[in-house]
């Protein structure tokens, strides 16, 4: 009886999936018909704002029982592919492959999405700023280490806007050919993991002998094939290398979080929960700054982030670095920005993109 049962579930199954094909073939038609619109209009396929709009209203939609970080993956994967269907989106990103902005390249854009691995954050900039690529991904600031510089740089002298954002919780996994950890003799990473996950290789692998790689990347290529060794990275490094994952979340503190950029031309448009990202100057005399953010403060727009940058020309003078919520479009931003450019020596807009949550 029970087994009838299930044999009727599993029937029942098979139409819902026969069901789901039909309907995201179709879906995927009307991808194609919105794709030519957008060639004929010269619009880019991949847009931020739309996207984000998308995904809350299928959060909307979704009553359960499947978490929203499901629902969240499953279509991601399914607007990659319908992008892939309107023009191939390639996406340049700093770092080797299964690098972690790698991933959060690829957790943003999707499987479908063609990358392009490039050995330094200039280089991504490069590459966009010439149309070698139509978009790029950079590291921008860390929970634990700040923020990464020359991105920073790169975006007061570039003429590419912020168009989204990514937040990426850092998870370092044990990944070898073993099959079992109790036959890892040397463990292989970049400086910086090994640091970040000391205390549990001493907890759990004590006698294990420690060195060091360039890249997480590099480290993992050196065990492949080897039983007694491992290299701490990415899971995508064990999938993409095709090993083993011995042990996952093994850093020592589990609020590491990175956040990335994407870089492009073009604006978003405004999706209602967005964020503004500036730099601007002050003049150097008592109370410019204070002045500056008042501008801000009487109109009640809340500041994410301010972070002084050192001007590189002139010594001891700094910029200031800003993340507000809220659109370039909106009334209230419209009016603080005014009134901020007649109170700074220097302001130039980043970006306005959708707010991500700090998840993917």
């Amino acid at each position: 009886m029970k087994l009838r049962k299930l044999e009727d579930l599993r029937e029942n199954m098979k139409e819902k999936d026969r069901e789901i094909i039909r309907l995201l073939n179709e879906r995927a038609q009307i991808s194609v018909q919105i794709g030519k619109v957008k060639g004929e209009g010269g619009i880019d396929v991949y847009d931020p704002a739309q996207e984000a709009r998308v995904h809350g209203y299928l959060q909307e939609l979704n009553s359960g029982p499947l978490p929203r970080e499901a629902v969240t993956s499953i279509f991601r994967e399914v607007i990659s592919a319908s992008r892939g269907l309107q023009k191939p989106t390639t996406v340049a990103f700093f770092g080797a492959e299964a690098s972690f902005t790698h991933l959060a390249a690829r957790l943003h854009f999707g499987d479908s999405s063609h990358y392009f691995p490039q050995p330094r954050i200039d280089r991504v900039f490069d590459e966009v700023e010439k149309s070698s690529v139509d978009w790029g991904v950079v590291p921008v600031e860390n929970s634990l280490e700040g923020s990464v510089n020359v991105t920073l740089d790169r975006l007061i002298a570039t003429s590419l806007k912020i168009r989204a954002e990514i937040f990426l919780r850092i998870s370092q996994c044990l990944i070898s050919s073993a099959k079992s950890m109790k036959d890892i003799k040397k463990i292989y990473s970049h400086p910086q993991p090994l640091a970040q996950c000391q205390v549990w290789l001493k907890t759990n692998l004590p006698n294990c002998i420690l060195g060091e790689a360039e890249s997480t990347t590099t480290a993992v290529q050196m065990v492949r094939g080897k039983k007694n060794e491992a290299a701490i990275g990415s899971s995508l490094a064990a999938q993409i290398y095709g090993l083993n994952t011995l042990a996952e979340g093994i850093e020592d503190n589990s609020s590491n979080m990175t956040r990335f950029l994407v870089i492009g031309r073009g604006e978003s448009t405004a999706t209602g929960n967005d964020k503004t990202s500036l730099i601007f100057a002050t003049p150097h005399s008592p109370g410019s700054l204070y002045s500056a953010l008042a501008s801000f403060a009487r109109r009640k727009i809340n500041l994410a982030k301010i972070e002084s940058h050192p001007v590189k020309e002139k010594l001891w003078e700094y910029s200031f670095f800003v993340d507000m919520i809220g659109h370039v479009k909106d009334k209230q931003v419209k009016s603080c920005l005014q009134e901020l450019k007649k109170k700074t020596t220097f302001l130039k807009i980043l970006g306005s993109y959708p707010k991500n949550e700090g998840r993917l």
